[in-house]
């Protein structure tokens, strides 16, 4: 019975240093030359994938969370923020003096200040997540796709990240935008290092879901690979998933399989357990 794969790219596909293992290109490409289907579910728009994933080949993406679906070049859903609700956003973030930036699929549009901000809180999370050269990590090289100086007012959003000075700006931006989704990321609770504002209603879960609909296929034939708390919604969804050796507790406990870590050739190995390959 052929498969379909849903597969997230941050501590899954590649590592939190951004290194992709040729032995997780090799397993998508046999594992698609076998029949299945794989699709791409990130928190990341289509601006921020870089060139050597895209030319792996998949059959599509669910990027930002859930708020974009494509399959072989369609758009099959696509769900934005208003120019509205982004002016507020915009507009209370600088009354706070959080810095932040804009995730579209045309590009990540940061705030007047973010690059300098953004710097030490990207180094603190890169060192959270383990990599040796940290204290070298700048906005630049850690967010692909980041534009400076754009048009902050836009009709084009997926969702937004701030800077948090502290965990009151979350719980802050929950009561200033109660109609809207909101996440931390970067950490857990307190110790989380950004916030998040997207659209309400919208999980890997809900995606998955949707794109299935689209397909005409069956829940029973999708397997879910992820790594951290924000796949757990995927992996509940999807009839079997697999953790990465390398992910959190939480994701671990709720998957039905842990594979190797992801540099360690986690993703292959786990394409051969479930002879996908």
């Amino acid at each position: 019975m052929k498969k379909i794969l849903f597969i997230d790219v941050d501590g899954t596909l590649v590592t939190y240093e951004a290194k992709l293992p040729d032995s997780a290109v090799e397993a998508i490409r046999l594992a698609r030359r076998n029949g299945h289907r794989v699709y791409m579910c990130t928190g990341r728009s289509t601006a921020e994938m870089p060139q050597n994933i895209l030319d792996i080949g998949y059959d599509g993406m669910i990027g930002g969370n859930g708020s974009y679906i494509e399959d072989h070049g369609n758009v099959v859903m696509h769900k934005l923020l208003t120019l509205e609700q982004c002016k507020h956003i915009v507009d209370w973030l600088h009354s706070r003096k959080l810095e932040f930036y804009l995730e579209s699929n045309n590009g990540l549009f940061a705030s007047e200040n973010f690059e300098e901000a953004g710097e030490p809180v990207m180094q603190k999370y890169a060192a959270y997540k383990g990599k040796a050269d940290a204290d070298k990590i700048t906005v630049r090289n850690s967010l692909h796709g980041i534009v400076f100086g754009g048009e902050l007012y836009r009709d084009d959003l997926n969702k937004v990240s701030y800077i948090l000075s502290s965990y009151q700006d979350h719980l802050d931006a929950q009561k200033e935008f109660p109609e809207l989704k909101h996440g931390t990321w970067g950490g857990v609770g307190e110790t989380a290092l950004f916030g998040d504002i997207g659209v309400a209603n919208i999980t890997k879960a809900v995606a998955v879901h949707t794109l299935l609909d689209y397909l005409k296929a069956d829940i029973k034939d999708t397997i879910a690979f992820g790594d951290a708390k924000v796949d757990i919604p995927m992996f509940e969804v999807c009839n079997y998933s697999v953790c990465m050796g390398s992910g959190g507790d939480e994701a671990k406990q709720a998957a039905d399989y842990i594979t190797d870590d992801v540099d360690k050739d986690g993703l292959y190995k786990a394409f051969k357990h479930l002879n996908l390959i």
